[in-house]
């Protein structure tokens, strides 16, 4: 996995019933990899997301706008490894992605606070540059706004050129830490293919075979709006209504 981590990569995703999952893994089986941690294929995800009192990051997505970012503490955890990372989109499509570990962070007792902190641990950089460097506001402006958790199967073509994550509702829930809200998406698998430009991929012609369309989802701006309904939500109503759709069928 470290050889195709495409750190900067262009992104398409799809949204489709989770039990088109299984029809699509039978026909990917001779085209892909699966990824195993500690012999499972279906591991456990946690997702903290940071935005400033007026949910600009949130907001710059909802109105389309092209050079927008993200920030948040990713862990995996299964493995125990957790990052804090800045995602970065340009108005070419594509998304640069820079991280640090946060070691000491652990998502079943999540302490928000880590990001702020000036401790450099086992010479590594501390998370107050590192957000300094990449991020385009000021550190101090950020307030934790939305956990996420989740369960993702993650394929690699065989050329190692892409890699294709699956998120299910197994276990894709919100919380949001402003209103205390917690909501889940049943019955949904949101699927990412991320490759370096527009290189040839097998699983797009499964995809279509399979009527699954592409349809932007961001995990952040979705629960965000589902999860606190003083914001901001006009462009984004239609993609809800369509999540609404797949999700009851």
């Amino acid at each position: 996995m470290s050889g195709i981590s495409l750190m900067n990569r262009t992104d398409t995703k799809f949204v489709a019933g989770i039990e088109r999952v299984r029809e699509l893994l039978f026909m990917a089986k001779n085209d892909y990899f699966v990824q195993q941690t500690g012999g499972m294929r279906i591991l456990s995800y946690y997702s903290v997301y940071f935005d400033t009192k007026t949910f600009d990051m949130y907001v710059a997505h909802q109105n389309g706008k092209l050079n927008r970012q993200k920030i948040r503490i990713r862990s995996y955890v299964d493995s125990g490894d957790n990052f804090l990372e800045v995602k970065t989109k340009n108005n070419r499509g594509r998304t640069d992605k820079k991280r640090i570990p946060v070691d000491t962070f652990d998502p079943s007792k999540p302490q928000y606070n880590i990001i702020f902190s000036d401790d450099i641990h086992d010479d590594k950089p501390n998370c107050v540059d590192f957000l300094k460097e990449y991020l385009h506001c000021s550190p101090a402006t950020l307030k934790e706004s939305l956990e996420i958790r989740f369960d993702r199967i993650t394929l690699v073509n065989k050329k190692k050129t892409e890699r294709l994550t699956i998120d299910m509702n197994l276990n894709l829930n919100f919380f949001n830490t402003s209103t205390g809200i917690i909501k889940s998406l049943e019955k949904l698998a949101v699927i990412e293919l991320k490759r370096d430009g527009l290189v040839h991929s097998p699983v797009l012609e499964m995809l279509r075979t399979l009527r699954i369309l592409p349809m932007g989802f961001s995990k952040y701006c979705i629960g965000s709006a589902i999860t606190n309904l003083a914001l901001k939500r006009n462009r984004i109503l239609p993609k809800l209504r369509q999540i609404e759709k797949i999700s009851v069928v």
